[in-house]
């Protein structure tokens, strides 16, 4: 991290690489992820201006990668945590079930302070849960959409897309007036993502087996199916 004082107004720089860290020893209070052998990988390169972290963030340009292999979500994790957005999202997609997250990958681009996936994906057993929109760290304020896509002939419950819009402060989660894309169009949001799915199968450690199935997946990304 570099931050340049002697500039009006302060100048920052953060270039953040993380390997390997293990979910289990992450969460180490979560009795779901103390079962979990998953790993978290990422990358991080942003710069921006101003004199307050708000300011810096606002002013933002660069990129965020992330992959996360075999981890688990449940209502009892987004409550410890405290977010009640992801409480809601959770309830919606997977009730009070725990769920096993197969693989979560994101490109997150960041350009004046507007957050923009490229790629933010979850590979449940069920489901492709895809993310979209934009968070606008200037304003504070976010637009996405969370959209599940099932896997092949499984019944999935939701029947709406689902969205997150307002402030970061009151963010207000709700069920978008859509119809749920049709059963096995999980493969064709796959061949959406050919590009960024290169950059981040370098987040994959090679010595990790426990990152195949995300390894798989952007696979799966790079070839279009």
């Amino acid at each position: 991290m570099r931050l340049e004082g002697d500039k009006t107004p302060l100048q920052g720089r953060v270039d953040l690489h993380v390997r390997r860290v293990k979910l289990n020893q992450l969460f180490p209070t979560v009795e779901a992820m103390k079962r979990s052998m998953g790993e978290l990988n990422g990358d991080a390169t942003l710069s921006g201006t101003g004199n307050s972290v708000a300011a810096l963030l606002g002013t933002s340009n660069g990129e965020l990668k992330l992959l996360m292999n075999d981890g688990r979500i449940s209502r009892s994790l987004m409550e410890l945590a405290g977010l009640n957005v992801g409480n809601y999202l959770v309830d919606r997609l997977f009730g009070d079930d725990e769920v096993e997250i197969n693989c979560a990958v994101a490109d997150l681009d960041f350009k004046k302070g507007l957050v923009q996936p490229q790629v933010f994906v979850l590979d449940t057993e069920n489901a492709l849960i895809n993310i979209t929109g934009t968070i606008n760290l200037a304003s504070e304020r976010l637009d996405l959409t969370v959209d599940p896509h099932s896997k092949g002939l499984r019944i999935f419950s939701l029947r709406s897309p689902l969205y997150v819009r307002g402030t970061l402060k009151s963010p207000s989660p709700g069920v978008k007036a859509l119809p749920l894309a049709a059963r096995g169009a999980a493969a064709a949001l796959l061949a959406t993502f050919a590009a960024p799915a290169a950059g981040l199968l370098a987040l994959v450690a090679p010595s990790n087996e426990q990152g195949a199935q995300c390894s798989a997946l952007l696979q799966q990304m790079r070839a279009g199916r």
